[in-house]
């Protein structure tokens, strides 16, 4: 039977079991034989990671062609105007080829745990969250929609992949979930 782990990535950790001089790996939360990262999330992102034993699944919850839907809480540098949340929702250019559309909305600041360190403060320039749902995932894409759009990212906190949600998973916690949802359907 497959395993699936729910991972609570923290900041500066990298995707990755192997060893690095770049920083802290996930090998120093996560103990257990033959587990593998079902996508990535980059070094200065937080959040929603998750894991399996299992190659068909993990195959399955990260190949662009199922379209399994990934949620972000993003915090900007500003405050964003409705004509730049219409070119995120529409899919900006990055690489000379246009993201799919995602899905926008502003956001009220969420109960989240404190970023270590934490986000630089500027007392003359607001920030705003955003929440971002993509069903693709090209490199740094939400830091780089965001600043294409004049927005730059400061936080990037993934909350959920598909049905699997953090749900109060503290920063480097981990916790077992059902495999489910139609995940292995194909």
């Amino acid at each position: 039977m497959a395993r699936l782990i729910l991972f609570n990535k923290p900041f500066g950790v990298l995707t990755q079991f192997r060893a690095s001089e770049h920083g802290p790996t996930l090998a120093e939360f996560i103990r257990l034989p033959d587990v593998h990262p079902a996508g990535r999330l980059d070094k200065d992102s937080e959040g929603l990671l998750l894991l399996t034993d299992d190659g068909q699944l993990q195959h399955r919850l990260t190949d662009p062609k199922h379209k399994l839907p990934k949620t972000y809480w993003v915090q900007v540098e500003g405050e964003p105007t409705d004509e730049a949340l219409e070119r995120l929702r529409r899919g900006v250019v990055l690489d000379d080829q246009r993201t799919r559309p995602a899905q926008v909305r502003r956001l009220p600041e969420p109960a989240l745990w404190p970023r270590d360190p934490p986000i630089r403060f500027r007392k003359n320039i607001p920030t705003s969250w955003l929440e971002i749902v993509l069903t693709e995932g090209r490199n740094r894409q939400v830091r780089r929609m965001t600043a294409a759009v004049g927005f730059p990212t400061l936080r990037l906190v993934r909350v959920a992949i598909g049905p699997y949600v953090l749900d109060g998973l503290a920063p480097g916690k981990w916790k077992e979930a059902p495999v489910g949802g139609g995940i292995m359907r194909t």
